[in-house]
């Protein structure tokens, strides 16, 4: 690192600022599956930046269209204005979208996007004069962003301690991890569908399922460490929303856009949610976009309620719809579909599932969870140090190894860019095996 660099200044997010300071770990540039260092390593990138890189760093069409577009126009307001490429975004977004939801309000990243779609969940009830439905249900270990809202919903205790208290009215159902029963599964789980028959048969049964407004979880739980839904697991969920008239959100901020082999998990799973939430690879982090895809009636329930030339939702982003990160978002979908990379995600995947679970018997591991290009490896903790041991398998694989991975807890995250080749994928599980072989 330059010695006239100063890191006093920049308060880092989700970081412990004086681990890193002092040692940092600094990219300074990034091309394909590789970040380069400041002191010229190579990196493997085994989590797409942070879940979003999808189509590898710095692909030649995304950036042309980011700087075409700075030049021609740098940015217009959404305010009872607009701009060509807003609405060319929505719909090449709608045109990989589940069939029914073709409707896209754009924020600027997940946590608005969950915002806002629990605000169109609550808003939504209310216009058709259901004003009683003011409950919104999440699930532990959820993660879905870091508004009040978003933390609110989710079921991380460490990110709103802090904080007081969050928004009234939310419960949260048992997250579906059940590592004695389903250990070392490859793909979803066989164990565990009936815990979603806890919505009905405990949260509904306790609050009255006409209070309840919306239930959003994500199809995969990626942030607290790779936690598939079993078999049949969504169905249930989908089937009792239907019976009481709840709107289910699909949290697809991670596992949009190729990430399980599909556009969405939603269409992997063959669920289709009221609503979608998505970021992250929409514009594969060359710029920051979110989006929540909405299905038309909900969209229409808002247009009939307000007169006409009145405002219908008061809600919104100055840079909702940016132009930069539209061009962004239409050549990412172009590049997506002309490279065909979800297929080349499902195809990577078996090879991929293979890697992962060599890791098998390996000192530590407790845990093997894959599904698509994600992969959770959840080691045993050090007592008294919970999460040591993985960030201690994070350092030596940057330092050591070459190789970017995600840690949280105490359970190794892997997410690599969809352009990954198996010699890759090889690499990336090789060096975490020979990181722990040396534990």
């Amino acid at each position: 690192m330059s010695t006239q660099l100063n890191t006093e200044h920049f308060w880092m997010p989700f970081s412990a600022n004086r681990q890193f300071k002092s040692k940092p770990r600094m990219m300074v540039a990034a091309e394909g599956m590789h970040y380069t260092t400041d002191d010229g390593r190579k990196i493997l990138d085994g989590t797409a930046g942070l879940w979003c890189v999808n189509a590898g760093h710095s692909h030649p069409k995304i950036v042309s269209a980011v700087q075409q577009q700075v030049a021609k126009l740098d940015f217009a307001p959404t305010f009872q204005m607009g701009h060509p490429l807003a609405f060319e975004a929505a719909s090449a977004l709608v045109s990989i979208a589940p069939p029914g939801l073709n409707r896209v309000f754009f924020c600027n990243d997940g946590s608005e996007g969950v915002d806002t779609a629990l605000k169109i969940a609550l808003a939504y009830h209310r216009v058709r004069g259901d004003g009683l439905r003011h409950r919104l249900i999440g699930r532990e270990r959820g993660y879905h962003g870091v508004g009040f809202g978003g933390i609110s919903v989710g079921g991380i205790a460490g990110n709103r301690k802090h904080f007081g208290p969050a928004l009234p009215a939310v419960d949260h159902l048992r997250h579906p991890l059940n590592i004695e029963k389903n250990a070392f599964s490859r793909g979803l789980p066989e164990h565990g569908a009936e815990l979603a028959d806890e919505l009905e048969q405990r949260l509904l049964a306790l609050h009255d399922p006409a209070t309840v407004a919306a239930l959003i979880v994500e199809p995969l739980q990626g942030s607290t460490g790779v936690i598939l839904p079993p078999k049949g697991y969504l169905q249930k969920l989908r089937s009792i929303c239907d019976k009481y008239g709840i709107l289910l959100i699909f949290d697809e901020v991670i596992t949009g856009f190729g990430r399980l082999g599909s556009a969405f998990g939603a269409t992997h799973f063959d669920v289709v949610p009221d609503m979608i939430v998505c970021a992250k690879g929409l514009t594969n982090a060359a710029v920051p976009m979110g989006a929540v895809i909405v299905k038309q009636e909900i969209h229409d329930a808002f247009m009939a309620a307000a007169p006409e030339n009145a405002i219908e939702f008061f809600h919104g982003y100055t840079y909702s719809a940016h132009p930069l990160a539209c061009a962004a978002a239409i050549a990412s979908i172009e590049v997506y579909k002309e490279e065909k990379l979800f297929e080349r995600a499902d195809d990577m995947a078996p090879h991929f599932a293979d890697a992962a679970h060599s890791l098998k018997g390996l000192p530590f591991v407790k845990d093997i969870r894959n599904l698509g290009l994600v992969c959770g490896i959840e080691l045993e903790s050090i007592p008294g140090k919970p999460g040591s041991r993985a960030f201690d398998v994070f350092l030596k694989c940057f330092w050591e190894q070459g190789v970017l991975i995600r840690t949280t807890g105490d359970i190794i995250a892997l997410s690599p860019p969809l352009v990954i080749e198996k010699q890759q994928i090889d690499q990336l599980f090789g060096s975490i095996a020979n990181v722990l072989k040396a534990q």
